[in-house]
């Protein structure tokens, strides 16, 4: 079923349900819903890097690596707060809407593609990068998955990536296998696992139906509990194995 027959099908009285899995009863979350919601104010690290501590190290450590083989991995794309992610998502929707005349529904469809709803994003957590090869001259969009490709510019970089960046911690989020749902493939999406699959742990007990209900974001009144537990399991769940 397409997601957005969820959207137009799901019932308003059910609002409440939550959304699962949870973490059993009785467990202590590490991180705060503030945290893991972007609200909070988290220690980053590196000028133009801006990841957790931890995070940060192993990416100079990886970067260091990559530069003696002629790649300069360059971050597109780190932490996100979910203000930054609510005007990324508002542009979008505003243009789809009312430039595009796109239904609502659709427009939404397509803005998930690629972006997440604020307070969903992985790069909320310090522990996400976007990169590209900072070496390579690139016109127009980088973050285009054929530019990682074969012939691509990135390509030297996705190999290198595939080889040696789990050990360094850093696993691709969003694969190309054709049975994953959600996201499409994004070939320079990279996450922390060390921190980011505690987080993730975490995130999966909070109530994100509820949440998003108290948010004033364009379109929310679109989030029904169908559409949202559809998206949590597509877009929030179904991802790399490595990284649950």
């Amino acid at each position: 079923m397409k997601r957005r027959n969820f959207i137009k099908t799901a019932s308003a009285s059910s609002l409440a349900l939550s959304i699962p899995p949870f973490l059993p009863l009785g467990e202590v979350s590490e991180y705060s819903t503030e945290e893991l919601m972007g609200k909070a104010d988290v220690a980053l690290y590196g000028e133009g890097i801006n990841l957790r501590k931890e995070a940060y190290e192993s990416f100079l450590e990886m970067k260091s690596a990559a530069e003696e083989d002629g790649i300069n991995i360059k971050i597109a794309s780190s932490f996100r707060d979910f203000y930054r992610q609510k005007s990324i998502w508002e542009r979008k929707y505003t243009q789809y809407t009312q430039t595009d005349n796109m239904e609502p529904i659709d427009a939404i469809d397509k803005i998930i593609e690629y972006s997440t709803i604020p307070g969903t994003s992985r790069h909320h957590w310090g522990t996400d990068i976007d990169i590209i090869d900072g070496n390579k001259k690139v016109d127009g969009d980088v973050l285009v998955a054929d530019k990682f490709e074969v012939g691509g510019p990135y390509d030297e970089l996705k190999l290198w990536m595939d080889i040696n960046s789990k050990d360094y911690g850093f696993h691709l989020v969003y694969t190309e296998n054709p049975r994953r749902r959600g996201f499409k493939y994004e070939p320079w999406h990279y996450s922390y696992a060390p921190i980011s699959i505690p987080m993730l742990t975490d995130y999966r007990r909070l109530n994100v139906l509820k949440l998003l209900q108290r948010e004033d974001i364009l379109g929310s009144e679109h989030f029904t509990t169908g559409f949202v537990r559809t998206y949590v399991q597509d877009n929030i769940l179904d991802i790399n194995p490595e990284l649950l």
